[in-house]
């Protein structure tokens, strides 16, 4: 297999012809897989990831963490059934990886106001920093990737990735 390295550019522009010459079936479905997209996916999905992973595992935490980090720092005050409804897992998996970083100093529990049975989460300073350096680090990468790109180009990429999404994602997960 032959692997080309391309950027968002490449696919917009039409040199791959990857996002409008799919051939459609009765059924709404490509007629074949479409391969390099499916590719640039999993590649550009390593590459966005590795090195939160690498910064991550210093602390012995993985993607789960980040996840649970990085809306924690977005949104002060969560409760943990809005988390568990945002990141679509089981209580016993949130509850590990809340452990960890609650253990760790990154994040703390606090009883709600009205509702004293509602845990409250918010990050403490460490894991405010942590989620920033995160963030600054996938930021930055998504400013080189979108640098070259006139702005209806870059909503065009925002427009694709959400509609890779579930329709409940994308209602939940579309905050432009």
């Amino acid at each position: 297999m032959h692997l080309r390295y391309v950027n968002i550019t490449d696919i917009f522009s039409g040199s791959l012809n990857v996002l409008r010459d799919a051939e459609m079936t009765d059924g709404g479905l490509p007629g074949e897989p479409d391969f390099e997209t499916i590719e640039l996916i999993f590649f550009a999905y390593r590459d966005f990831v590795g090195e939160a992973d690498r910064l991550l595992a210093r602390y012995g935490f993985g993607r789960a963490h980040h996840r649970v980090l990085h809306f924690v720092n977005r949104n002060p005050g969560l409760t943990i059934a809005a988390l568990l409804d945002i990141l679509g897992i089981t209580k016993q998996s949130l509850a590990r990886v809340l452990k960890d970083l609650i253990e760790n100093g990154f994040v703390a529990q606090e009883s709600g106001r009205e509702d004293r049975r509602q845990r409250l989460l918010r990050v403490t300073p460490r894991g405010h920093e942590l989620a920033g350096e995160l963030a600054g680090r996938q930021s930055a990468r998504i400013a080189r990737a979108l640098a070259p790109l006139e702005p209806r180009q870059q909503d065009a990429v925002r427009d694709f990735l959400t509609g890779l999404m579930d329709a409940p994602g994308r209602a939940a997960g579309d905050q432009r």
